[in-house]
């Protein structure tokens, strides 16, 4: 009894590691992603009397910049860097309106995928955040999610981005 231990124990043993060492040479790559600047989209009964100032605009950098920071530290996607696109993205804003147009851009980017965020402000205290991911070839909707931010400022607006990432996007499967 004692010989079969001894011989199964070490082949049990081998057979362990090659699969372990198979699981880590099928790991998914991470997938290259565009996330372009975060926008809003002002619905409130004031939008025409009240233009998107400077609190907006640093809200919505916050919620890119913290969209982007959960992106990288998940190790699923590889960040790609937009600036050198700022001219194109600038001809194309809104991008949430240039039906699918990030997509091109992130493939000139050589990403495999495009994000966009839009943060749509229903009145001055109601918020729907969301992103869109595209495929960059074919321009075709990979995910697209949402929620709801009520009774909030527009600094609660990294946190439905913040939601949205981490509830959202990492937790589906790859």
């Amino acid at each position: 009894m004692r010989s079969m231990t001894s011989i199964l124990a070490p082949i049990m043993l081998l057979a362990g590691s090659a699969v372990a060492g198979a699981a880590e040479t099928v790991a998914p790559s991470p997938v290259r992603i565009a996330v372009f600047p975060f926008e809003l989209a002002d619905f409130s009964a004031a939008a025409p009397y009240v233009p998107a100032d400077d609190i907006d605009r640093e809200q919505l950098r916050l919620s890119t910049e913290e969209a982007r920071r959960l992106i990288v530290e998940s190790g699923r996607y590889q960040l790609v860097d937009t600036a050198t696109a700022n001219e194109q993205i600038a001809k194309a804003m809104p991008l949430r309106d240039c039906n699918g147009c990030e997509a091109g851009i992130a493939s000139g980017l050589a990403a495999d995928q495009s994000m966009i965020g839009i943060v749509t402000r229903i009145t001055r205290t109601e918020y729907a955040v969301t992103y869109k991911i595209r495929d960059a070839r074919s321009g075709g909707l990979v995910d697209v999610q949402q929620t709801d931010l009520r009774m909030g400022a527009n600094v609660a607006w990294s946190r439905g981005a913040r939601w949205l990432i981490q509830r959202r996007l990492l937790e589906r499967p790859q």
